[in-house]
C-alpha cells in the first residue's frame, strides 16, 4: 500500500466564495457619438445643452406661461439624455414638485403680511395657489407608436398642455395639441462624407440629391457647397419642410435655408428640394418642378424600412450613409415585387382586419371611415383594432383574419414583414385600394399620406359612379357577381372573397348520415348546413367548419359520425370540497 495520502473523490462542484456571490453584470454605457468625439462626464451636461438646444425651449416657455404641464417626448436610443434635460430646465423654469416656489413674492405683492397665502380666502389666496402649483415635467419614454410620430395620447393622460419631440420627426399634423420640435444638432464629418461621396460618384456632372433625416439635415447645407467647391456641378439637397408646420407647432435650434438664395425645385413630403438657380433648367413655374426619377440620392444616416422603400420608387437609386461607421450601403431594399404579391392576396381576402397603429394623426378617423365604406361596398368583411407596436404574437391572436390593412405613420409606422415573421399579409390602405379595384393596375406609386389615400378613394368612388351605381362591383352582373375569384399567389378560384353580397343561391353540401336537434345553440350545429345568415356568408361559420377542434363536447360528435368508435362519457362525480388547509374528507378522518 502506498504511503501517498488518499484524497477523498470530489462529489461536488467547488464551492469557492465567489460561487456565493451575486451575478456581476457589467455596467451598460452607451454610445453618445451624436454628442461628437469629445464627450466626458464633466461636459456631458453642457453638450445636451447645445444638442436638443435647451436655452432656446427655455425661452419659449418663459415667453408662454400658459403652458404650465409640459410634456417631453424622447425616443429610445435619446432617452438616456431626458434626466439631464429636465434638469436644466428645472433650473430656469421653476417647476414645483408640491412646495411653492415664488410663493414669497406674491406675499410681498399683496402686503398682507405672512399668514396671506396660508389662511386667506380673497383674491391674494387664489393668486398664491396659481404660484404654487408651478409648472411639472412628464417623460414620455415608452411611446405607444413610431417614435417619429407625436405621441398625442400619451401626453393627454397627463392632461399636458404642449409636447416637445426630441429627435427624428415625421412632423406630420396631429389633432389638436402644439408641439415643439428640436430635432438636435449631431455631429458630422464633413471631411469623411465628401470622401465617400467622391468615392460613389466619380462623374462630376452626376444628378445626386443629397438628403438626411431631421437631425442630420443641418449639415446638407454645408456639405452641398463643400461638394459644389469640388466640381460637382449637378447636385441638389432636401432641407426640412417648414411649410408642414402648424400654427401652433414650432421648431427650436433649427434656421433652415435662406430661400433668396437658392431656387425650390421640388417639394418631397416633409422635405424641399433646393439647388442653385443655375444647376438645372427650370421655370419659376411652381408647377414645374424636377422629375426625381432622374436623380440618385444620397442619403446620409439610415432611414428606417417604410421610409426607405418610399424613397426606392422615388428615385433612380439609393445610397445610404451611415455616419457611425463611415460606411455605405447599397441594398438589398424593401422590395415592391412583395408589395405586389400582398395586393393579390388582398383581392381575394374575405375578412379584412384594419390595423390602426396610431390615434395622433390628422385624418386617421377618414381615413378609417373612407376604407370600411370601401370595404362594404366590396362586399367584405371587416374589423378593427388599435394595437400600439403590432409584433407577431399580438396579431396572431386573430386567426380568422385574412389580410391586415395597416393605418399608420409613413416614416416609420408600417410594417412591411420583409422576412415573413407574420402569419398574415400587412397592406397599406393604398394597396387595399388598388386591391378592391376591377382592374389590377399599379403605377408603382407607393403613397402612405392619408390625405393622399382620401382624394384616392374619392377619384374611384367618382369612376364608379360613372360605370356602375357607384359600387365596387355595381357594374357587373348577377352571374359575374356569384363567380369566383382568381387568386394569382394561389393559382386557386377563391369563392368567399366578398362573404357580404347578397346570396340568391347557395349549393350545400349535407353530411348523410348526420342528423341535428332543431332546439340546439350551438354556431356549428346550428349553421353548419347553412354558412349563410340573412343571405350574407357568415365567415364565422365557414372558419370554424375547418378546425378539428369546435368547442367543448366536439370530441363526442366526432365519434357519433363514425359508427365504428363506441365509447361511452366519463361519469360525473363529486370533487372534493373545502379549503387547503382542510378538506372535507381530512376532517371526516379527524373527527
Amino acid at each position: 500500500m502506498s504511503d501517498s495520502v488518499l484524497v477523498a473523490p470530489s462529489l461536488s462542484t467547488a464551492q469557492t466564495e465567489e460561487t456565493f456571490e451575486f451575478q456581476s453584470y457589467e455596467k451598460s454605457t452607451r454610445s453618445r457619438s451624436y454628442l461628437g468625439p469629445d464627450v466626458t462626464a464633466e461636459n456631458v451636461s453642457e453638450l445636451i445643452s447645445a444638442y436638443y438646444s435647451v436655452p432656446d425651449l427655455i425661452q419659449f416657455f418663459k415667453e408662454h406661461p400658459q403652458y404650465q404641464k409640459i410634456t417631453l417626448q424622447f425616443p429610445d436610443e435619446l432617452v438616456l439624455d431626458s434626466s439631464i434635460v429636465v434638469q436644466l430646465m428645472q433650473k430656469e423654469l421653476c417647476v414645483s414638485d408640491g412646495e411653492a416656489c415664488v410663493v414669497d413674492t406674491v406675499k410681498e405683492s399683496c402686503g398682507s403680511g405672512s399668514d396671506c397665502c396660508g389662511q386667506s380666502k380673497g383674491e391674494c389666496a387664489s393668486k398664491a395657489f396659481q404660484q404654487q402649483a408651478g409648472r411639472k415635467i412628464w417623460i414620455l419614454a415608452d411611446t405607444s407608436y413610431s417614435s417619429c410620430c407625436v405621441d398625442e395620447v400619451a401626453s393627454e393622460h397627463v392632461h399636458g398642455d404642449i409636447v416637445v419631440h426630441f429627435g427624428d420627426a415625421c412632423m406630420n399634423a396631429v389633432q389638436k395639441l402644439p408641439v415643439i420640435y428640436s430635432f438636435g444638432r449631431p455631429s458630422l464629418n464633413l471631411a469623411a462624407v465628401k470622401e465617400r461621396f467622391e468615392s460613389e460618384y466619380s462623374e462630376k456632372d452626376a444628378k445626386v440629391c443629397l438628403m438626411a433625416d431631421a437631425p442630420y439635415s443641418i449639415h446638407m447645407h454645408a456639405l452641398y457647397h463643400m461638394l459644389k467647391d469640388g466640381g460637382y456641378s449637378n447636385l441638389v439637397f432636401a432641407d426640412i419642410n417648414r411649410g408642414m408646420l402648424e400654427e401652433n407647432n414650432h421648431i427650436v435650434g433649427y434656421s433652415g435655408v435662406d430661400e433668396s438664395t437658392y431656387k425650390k425645385h421640388a417639394t418631397f413630403g416633409n422635405r424641399i428640394i433646393y439647388g442653385d438657380r443655375t444647376t438645372v433648367d427650370n421655370d419659376d413655374d411652381n408647377d414645374n418642378e424636377l422629375d426625381m426619377h432622374d436623380y440618385k440620392l444620397f442619403h446620409i444616416t439610415i432611414p428606417k424600412d417604410p421610409h426607405l422603400l418610399f424613397l426606392t420608387t422615388q428615385f433612380e437609386s439609393v445610397t445610404l450613409y451611415d455616419p457611425e461607421t463611415n460606411s455605405v450601403n447599397h441594398g438589398p431594399f424593401p422590395s415592391m415585387m412583395k408589395r405586389y404579391k400582398f395586393m393579390h392576396v388582398a383581392r381575394t381576402a374575405g375578412t379584412v382586419g384594419i390595423l390602426v397603429n396610431t390615434l395622433s394623426l390628422r385624418n386617421t378617423k377618414e381615413t378609417i371611415n373612407k376604407l370600411t365604406k370601401l370595404l362594404k361596398e366590396n362586399g367584405k368583411k371587416h374589423y378593427m383594432f388599435v394595437v400600439g407596436k403590432p409584433n407577431v404574437a399580438k396579431l396572431a391572436n386573430f386567426e380568422p383574419i385574412d389580410v391586415w390593412c395597416i393605418l399608420g405613420c409613413g416614416q416609420g409606422g408600417i410594417v412591411l414583414d420583409q422576412y415573413n415573421e407574420f402569419y398574415k399579409p400587412i397592406v397599406t390602405p393604398y394597396e387595399l385600394i388598388m386591391a378592391l379595384d376591377n382592374e389590377v393596375t399599379w403605377t408603382g406609386q407607393w403613397i402612405t399620406d392619408f390625405e393622399k389615400i382620401i382624394q384616392e378613394i374619392e377619384h374611384e368612388e367618382d369612376n364608379n359612379d360613372e360605370v356602375g351605381d357607384g359600387h365596387g362591383h355595381g357594374n357587373q352582373n348577377e352571374d359575374e357577381d356569384d363567380a369566383p375569384e382568381f387568386n394569382a399567389v394561389t393559382g386557386q378560384y377563391v369563392s368567399t372573397s366578398r362573404p357580404l353580397r347578397r346570396i340568391e343561391r347557395l349549393e350545400i353540401e349535407t353530411p348523410i348520415n348526420e342528423v341535428r336537434s332543431s332546439d340546439s345553440t350551438e354556431l356549428v350545429q346550428q349553421f353548419s348546413k347553412t354558412v349563410a345568415i340573412k343571405n350574407t356568408v357568415s365567415t364565422s361559420a365557414a372558419f370554424l367548419q375547418t378546425r378539428q377542434w369546435t368547442g367543448l363536447g366536439s370530441d363526442y360528435q366526432t365519434q357519433e359520425q363514425d359508427s365504428e368508435l363506441e365509447e361511452d362519457g366519463a361519469t360525473m362525480e363529486e370533487g372534493t370540497s373545502g379549503i387547503a388547509r382542510g378538506y372535507q374528507f381530512d376532517r371526516q378522518n379527524h373527527a
